[in-house]
């Protein structure tokens, strides 16, 4: 890797690095490594995400309110646990002593830092989404909103449906890789040094913008492995969920001098 210009002013020791394809095998490699190693770790922070979604099919019944309204948790959640996960790999990285008082005590102090503010704009960013969907729902489907979809799916497939489905999933995709260009590094940047969470955003979005081909591969990857481990029960997540969270700090390590 070499390094290229560093951010100024308050960032100015942030030194982004150039990445390759490399970088990102040996990242998975060391987060596979990393969840081997303490295990209980990995499965207590995941299971969060699987006791979650079972918690949102069973409260949300399917009631779009109730499921709206217990989804919220999961971004206010989401990173403590990812805190929890890079607080252990950077114990490892150091050669620090793993036990749950001094991983719970990291993330438990994080509540007066900066990731509660990047926790808060991850929940506004998800409110933005599930209003612009519903708005999109509305402009292809029209009249056709009062039909229940939840007993008949026949109206997805007509030419109004599939235009919906190819809009919904164009801006979704385009607004989840801006959620994950502005978190993929500032998340482990907010825990490792006392930096401002706008600052975090600012350089994680640099490091996206400059390794654009090699973050979108990692986005890529993160997408499809926890798409493909939500399908059994969302069990998978047991297991996807900590090797990426480790994975994500040795990349975090790599891309930040």
């Amino acid at each position: 890797m070499t390094s290229t210009d560093a951010l100024g002013g308050a960032a100015e020791k942030l030194v982004v690095q150039h990445l390759t394809i490399a970088d990102v095998t040996s990242s998975l490699r060391a987060g596979l490594q990393d969840f081997r190693r303490a295990p209980q770790f990995g499965l207590f922070f995941s299971a969060v995400y699987v006791v979650g979604g079972f918690a949102m099919l069973w409260v949300g019944a399917g009631h779009v309110t109730w499921t709206l309204a217990t989804s919220l948790g999961f971004p206010l959640l989401a990173p403590f646990a990812a805190a929890g996960l890079y607080e252990v790999s950077r114990r490892m990285e150091t050669g620090q002593s793993l036990d749950w008082r001094s991983v719970l005590g990291i993330v438990w102090n994080e509540r007066t830092r900066q990731l509660p503010w990047l926790g808060a704009i991850i929940v506004i960013y998800f409110l933005f989404w599930t209003f612009l969907a519903h708005m999109i729902f509305a402009l292809f489907m029209g009249l056709s909103t009062m039909t229940n979809v939840s007993q008949s799916f026949d109206v997805f497939l007509t030419s109004n449906g599939l235009a919906m489905i190819a809009v919904e999933l164009g801006v979704g995709a385009v607004l989840a890789f801006l959620l994950f260009s502005m978190t993929v590094v500032s998340l482990p940047l907010v825990l490792d040094r006392e930096v401002d969470f706008v600052t975090a955003m600012l350089t994680s979005m640099k490091a996206v913008r400059d390794n654009l081909f090699v973050m979108s591969i990692w986005a890529w990857i993160i997408a499809v492995s926890s798409l493909l481990a939500l399908l059994p029960w969302f069990l998978g997540l047991m297991f996807v969920l900590p090797v990426l969270g480790h994975a994500t700090w040795h990349l975090y390590r790599k891309v930040l001098a």
